[in-house]
């Protein structure tokens, strides 16, 4: 073990330990299932396997996922300010390496700025990105290029990561996800800012490219960066409804072109790229109690680490670390068969927005009956079953309730947990044994960033010092603490 003295202010010493690295890498690819546990990966590789191989029930014949092989120790969870930790505050941890309040985006419980690693890649001459399934400005990609005091500034958020407020310039050269309502003006249709200021155009004038819809991504495989894709107004849709309407890039798409893009922009360089991809509707499933969305999702993230391994197999100056911010719903498998969920083809999400925008006129039994169940997979609802949906508070809370029943999935909680995550990783040849044996066992999630410092060779504290003297001259940049939030349902993602 090595001790890494942070900076000190405010009379709090800012002490981190982390595992020595063993292991040198030109990249690292940090990936984010958000809201993942471990019963997570189970339900999605049994779904899989009823799937890929058609047998499901006491013997299956299992279909193995990506990260089935790929664990290599535990992180704890818990911020500041609880045990149970939102995205916020957990993301401080493993971008930051600083344990903080719920809500808080790179700030300490005292509300001063703490570099991240991705800042520290950036000044240190590597390439950074960030990809997200929601909104780029949500709080897992704001904690990397951002410093709020509350995670609800959204709109300030989306400034910093541009370069246009945060005091030391554009900190990311790479954005893909949704919230473009937090970089259109006031003037926009659906905008989410409270000011004309327009920051897709900013953008544009500093050079960025921007897309802003599925052809326009189509183009970007050889794009040159700054890079700026915003796909959804929030958050984009999930990987089941998506696969339907095919609007817009799956996250295994856009992780490829960012992956790509990043390494056309160093290959010949001696400095490589950071890189954080969010499967950030993981959490939102678990949250909504979709098993079979939840299921899907977490599938998806498998995709993405299954391609992102074959990538490194060739290009083995990378390495690989996922692990998820906290766990989501309190998820159980009892008696669990998958079965029920095979013929799920839309998110209780997209669902209730068709109920809701039903015609006036119809009979309600009728088209639940004929437009919403058979897509939930619930075609042959008994009489029961039905009324119990529409005696519910909701259309989807009724199915979400009667889908997870029947496949003997339990949710405890509609919000997070405290309990552990796993912490996955990869890395090609003999690095990966190196890369196993320096993050064996249980880690609190603060060290997760100072064992990528050192990997990449790279200084945290530094960034802290600049942020800090930034805020000395001007704190304003860092909003405020009391700050409305605005979420998907309610909950405190």
């Amino acid at each position: 073990m090595h001790i890494r003295t942070a900076v000190a202010a405010a009379g709090v010493a800012l002490i981190q330990s982390a595992s020595a690295a063993s292991v040198e890498a030109k990249n690292v690819i940090y990936i984010v299932p958000d809201g993942y546990g471990p019963a997570s990966q189970n339900m999605a590789r049994d779904l899989a396997s009823l799937i890929e191989t058609g047998t499901s029930g006491a013997n299956p014949e299992i279909h193995e996922l990506a990260v089935d092989d790929l664990a290599i120790g535990r992180v704890r969870t818990h911020s500041a300010s609880s045990m149970i930790t939102d995205s916020a505050a957990s993301g401080t941890a493993f971008a930051a390496g600083h344990k903080s309040y719920n809500g808080a985006i790179s700030v300490t419980p005292e509300g001063l700025p703490v570099g991240s690693i991705l800042e520290a890649a950036k000044l240190g001459g590597l390439k950074t990105g960030l990809v997200s399934t929601t909104s780029i400005s949500d709080a897992t990609p704001a904690v990397y290029a951002a410093h709020v005091a509350n995670r609800g500034s959204q709109p300030l958020i989306a400034e910093q990561q541009l370069g246009y407020s945060h005091p030391l310039g554009s900190m990311v050269d790479l954005l893909l996800g949704g919230g473009r309502c937090n970089f259109s003006p006031n003037t926009t249709e659906g905008s989410c800012r409270s000011d004309g200021l327009d920051l897709l155009a900013y953008a544009e004038e500093k050079g960025w490219t921007v897309a802003q819809d599925r052809n326009e991504f189509d183009a970007l495989s050889k794009a040159e960066l700054p890079l700026l894709g915003l796909f959804a107004e929030e958050s984009m849709r999930y990987e089941m409804d998506r696969k339907v309407l095919q609007d817009e890039p799956s996250l295994l798409e856009m992780a490829k072109t960012a992956v790509n893009v990043l390494h056309n922009a160093t290959r010949r360089n001696e400095k490589g790229f950071f890189l954080m991809i969010e499967a950030a509707r993981i959490d939102h499933a678990g949250h909504a109690s979709d098993p079979a969305n939840h299921a899907i999702e977490t599938w998806m993230y498998n995709d993405v680490i299954a391609w992102v391994r074959e990538w490194i197999d060739k290009h083995p100056d990378t390495i690989m670390l996922s692990a998820a911010d906290h766990e989501t719903g309190g998820l159980t498998l009892n008696g669990y068969d998958p079965l029920p969920l095979r013929n799920s083809t839309h998110s209780r999400e997209h669902l209730e927005s068709v109920w809701n925008n039903r015609p006036e006129s119809t009979d309600e039994e009728d088209f639940l009956r004929s437009d919403i169940l058979p897509a939930y997979g619930l075609d042959d609802a008994s009489d029961d079953q039905v009324k119990t949906i529409l005696e519910a508070s909701s259309i989807g809370a009724g199915m979400a309730s009667v889908l997870s029943a029947r496949a003997g999935v339990d949710w405890s909680t509609g919000g997070h947990t405290s309990v552990d995550i796993t912490l996955h990783g990869y890395a090609a040849g003999r690095k990966r044994r190196a890369l196993q044996a320096d993050l064996a066992g249980g880690w609190d999630n603060t060290e997760l960033p100072r064992y990528i410092e050192d990997v990449l060779d790279l200084d945290m504290d530094a960034v802290t010092r600049k942020l800090r003297k930034a805020s000395e001259k001007d704190s304003s940049w860092l909003g405020k603490r009391d700050v409305a939030r605005r979420s998907l349902d309610g909950c405190d993602h």
